[in-house]
């Protein structure tokens, strides 16, 4: 759904229901900070705060974003570091609290499960994003986009507060030793009350020869499998072999990307469905396959619970119930390299009028690429940032070419765009699953828009 779509109301709500809600993990730093800035109307960040079990940090997390009453609407957000492999103590502090605040809110007052979804390719947040959900008691953590084979023995060892590590992906490595984040949750929680409880594994997958990698060679055993195709919506897996386009620029899929969930099943662990699957039919059919069910993201997308702005929402609706929605699988949208479906909103990035008036900058960096300088030093770039500063890093041009801001787009869904000169704010960049069909076929009750217990029990009629 993108970053805080899925906030902890959304993910509440369907924990409520009986369903696992899962909120996005990404870019909770941000979201925590521009809150804050905001004033946070309602105290729901600054409840949480009080909740962090150590009080110094909350306390430094608080003093430096707080703003009473909400900031100037005339000055800029500001901005939460962008992490690299070269730490201090303050970035790690505003993700550990960041992951909890979002997991303790999903979590309060009630006894449902809450997940956190992550994505293997973001990596310079992971470590301490997991460390933070888990203090808050997160029962699921859903890692994605990648290969996250290392994670399952990084959540064995946070459970008792050890320090962690991975490897950091690096383009164009020629050292001969390997390049790896570090995270001590001393450095954020000197004093935990105990060890805590681990919470189940679910990697995401589109392939059965990636889950049989993952369920043989992981650090630690899995938990369950997410088994996404490519009409999901955000990032999708790349088409197997050379890489084609159709007539209207999008990768061609084949029978060579359809996952075998028979084959899934002999694995032995428990999966999931996901990706246009979002409807009573597909979910007996999942349950046919031997599936415990599915994952849906589309259809909550807009319901009333979910983080998107009401006015997009509302958008949404009038589009559906009008000309359609458009979803286009664009190939080089995300600075990543994968695959992103992009929902067509006017006035939105999506339209490539508008995007390319816009002032390509990189102020967020959660997508950045780590790379090596010939003195084997890292450096980081993104594909997204101006074409000028991208190749100065040694990036080549036609990498740069058609590259968007997922990061400032995303956050501009939530209603927390970052204000640029002039007065100008950055603009949403909407993502969407193919399937929209389910979305008119949800009852409204008399209401513009739907909430989560209509769309549970849309599925289960």
């Amino acid at each position: 759904m993108g970053a805080g779509v899925s906030n902890w109301r959304l993910a509440r709500a369907a924990a409520q229901q009986g369903l696992l809600g899962t909120v996005s993990g990404t870019g909770l730093d941000s979201i925590m900070a521009r809150q804050l800035q905001l004033g946070d109307p309602e105290g729901d960040v600054r409840r949480a705060l009080d909740a962090f079990p150590c009080r110094e940090t909350a306390d430094r997390i608080r003093e430096r974003f707080f703003v009473e009453g909400g900031k100037d609407p005339s000055q800029p957000f500001k901005p939460a570091r962008v992490l690299t492999e070269e730490h201090t103590g303050d970035e790690h502090d505003v993700l550990v609290v960041a992951n909890f605040v979002e997991v303790y809110l999903a979590k309060e007052g009630h006894d449902g499960l809450v997940g956190i979804n992550f994505l293997e390719k973001i990596q310079s947040p992971t470590l301490p994003s997991l460390y933070g959900a888990m203090l808050a008691g997160v029962d699921v953590i859903a890692v994605g986009a990648g290969i996250p084979r290392e994670i399952p023995g990084v959540i064995d060892r946070l459970t008792t507060h050890q320090p962690v590590q991975i490897d950091i992906h690096v383009l164009g490595k020629v050292s001969a030793g390997p390049h790896r984040l570090h995270f001590d949750p001393a450095e954020v929680v000197k004093s935990p009350a105990g060890a805590l409880a681990r919470p189940m594994f679910f990697p995401i997958v589109a392939s059965v020869t990636l889950a049989n990698m993952l369920v043989k060679k992981s650090t630690s055993p899995i938990d369950g499998l997410i088994v996404e195709d490519h009409t999901a919506g955000g990032h999708n897996a790349t088409p197997r072999g050379r890489m084609q386009l159709s007539g209207q620029g999008e990768p061609v899929y084949g029978t060579r990307d359809d996952v075998d969930l028979e084959a899934i099943r002999k694995l032995g662990v428990p999966f999931w469905v996901a990706g246009s699957c979002g409807s009573p039919e597909e979910l007996a059919r999942a349950r046919g396959a031997g599936a415990q069910g599915i994952q849906v993201g589309t259809l909550f997308a807009v319901c009333q619970e979910s983080g998107l702005t009401t006015e997009i929402k509302e958008k949404i609706m009038e589009m559906c119930a009008g000309e359609g929605l458009k979803v286009f699988t664009d190939p080089v949208a995300s600075p990543t390299g994968f695959p992103f479906k992009v929902l067509s909103l006017p006035q939105s990035n999506s339209e490539p009028d508008v995007y390319d008036a816009r002032c390509r900058v990189c102020d967020l960096g959660y997508l950045r690429e780590a790379y090596e300088r010939p003195d084997g030093t890292l450096g980081w770039r993104c594909p997204a940032e101006s074409p000028e500063a991208y190749v100065r890093k040694g990036g080549k041009p036609e990498d740069s070419v058609g590259r968007k801001c997922l990061c400032n787009g995303l956050l501009a869904n939530i209603g927390l765009p970052q204000l640029r000169g002039g007065g100008a704010c950055e603009l949403p960049l909407v993502t969407f699953g193919v399937d929209t069909a389910g979305i008119d076929r949800v009852p409204r009750n008399g209401s513009r828009l739907y909430t989560v217990a209509d769309v549970v029990a849309y599925l289960m009629s």
